[in-house]
């Protein structure tokens, strides 16, 4: 395996490690951190080579993987008798910081918090095993003021934060566009104006913003207050997939307990086969669990269209994770990193073989 160059930004690493787009259900009343749920575990169950293992995720719906497969013990079914211990959180670096203390084993996260954990640790930390979902970004805007794509030159449009995916995906659309912008403050022909998403409805109403580059549920928010979809970002992609949310695990837990590993991948692969069987009974146990969590539901209008605009599958679509890096590269945000060894897809591809399903591909930045 390659060593990998250290991550930067040009302000800080947690800049470029946030993903905030982890941080939308905050919007709706998520704050905690570690609610430390214990899945019960059939008395008879054997165990697998581990007590316990534990897992990070957020409260949101691009999450929904495993916020439906510990709801509906899809998950725990798998692991038999090793419990599930799961932590939900609120920003990609302190999930990686988990990972990195041992808190927690195996988590779902997005692209770029995962490319900050693997390179600022030289490749030594984590593995991306899966994908999750794709998808649920989109631009959306004040119709009054903004019609057409052309006329977002000289308003003002919000992206989660500096560095972010969604604040890399917006500077690269708009750098194809031919408009200069310059990346670390955000002032050029179009004003990018980091805005966190739990704020950024407020930011619309008060117009302090015209409108908005986010994932979901923030843009069906946004929707719902009267705003429009001028683009989704799935059509800038090819067959119009790109990661939004990878399953990555601790290096050491993977090498000590790939019996674990496989357990949870199988669970993840069979959440997914029945979140895309049972998309409305899916939707509602995803909300069922983010009440839980968060104390408060989506409601219909803002989960509705939310859900409908998230892929989840498999594939951790390994070729847009490397795009996504390049952009950064393009924006002057990232030195070019070297992210061979990322990903180890080997339990996932045993796992969707015995499933009769498609093995997936790493795009070269495989272990082997």
């Amino acid at each position: 395996m390659s060593a990998a160059r250290p991550l930067t930004t040009l302000r800080t690493l947690a800049a470029l490690a946030a993903l905030p787009l982890l941080l939308t259900a905050c919007g709706y009343g998520a704050e905690s951190t570690d609610d430390e749920q214990q899945a019960e575990v059939a008395a008879d169950a054997p165990k697998l080579s581990a007590d316990e293992v534990r897992i990070g995720y957020f409260p949101n719906l691009t999450h929904a993987t495993a916020l439906v497969g510990v709801q509906q013990g899809i998950l725990q079914k798998e692991l038999g008798g090793t419990t599930i211990k799961a932590s939900t959180f609120n920003a990609g670096p302190s999930e990686i910081e988990a990972l990195n203390a041992g808190s927690i084993d195996i988590g779902w996260i997005g692209p770029s918090p995962a490319i900050n954990g693997y390179t600022k640790s030289n490749g030594e930390n984590l593995r991306i095993v899966s994908g999750s979902a794709s998808g649920g970004v989109r631009l959306v805007v004040n119709p009054d003021k903004i019609k057409t794509l052309d006329d977002l030159k000289g308003k003002k449009i919000a992206t989660p934060q500096l560095g972010n995916t969604q604040d890399i995906a917006f500077l690269n659309w708009i750098a194809e566009r031919g408009w200069k912008v310059d990346a670390e403050s955000g002032k050029g022909d179009v004003s990018v104006v980091r805005t966190d998403n739990k704020v950024t409805p407020d930011a619309y109403a008060s117009g302090s913003v015209d409108g908005a580059w986010v994932p979901e549920p923030t843009a069906s928010k946004l929707v719902s207050e009267g705003a429009k979809v001028l683009l989704d970002e799935a059509d800038l992609w090819p067959d119009k997939k790109f990661v939004i949310t990878n399953i990555i695990v601790s290096q050491s837990f993977l090498t000590e307990h790939p019996d674990v590993v496989e357990a949870v991948l199988r669970g993840s692969v069979r959440t997914n086969q029945w979140i895309n069987a049972n998309p409305e009974q899916a939707k509602a146990s995803a909300n069922k669990a983010l009440e839980k969590l968060s104390g408060k539901p989506l409601p219909a209008e803002v989960i509705d269209p939310a859900w409908e605009s998230i892929t989840f599958l498999d594939d951790p679509l390994a070729s847009t994770l490397d795009a996504q890096a390049e952009h950064a590269v393009k924006a002057g945000l990232l030195e070019q990193p070297d992210l061979k060894g990322i990903y180890d897809l080997a339990p996932l591809n045993k796992v969707l073989r015995a499933e009769g399903e498609e093995e997936v591909d790493d795009a070269g930045l495989g272990t082997e």
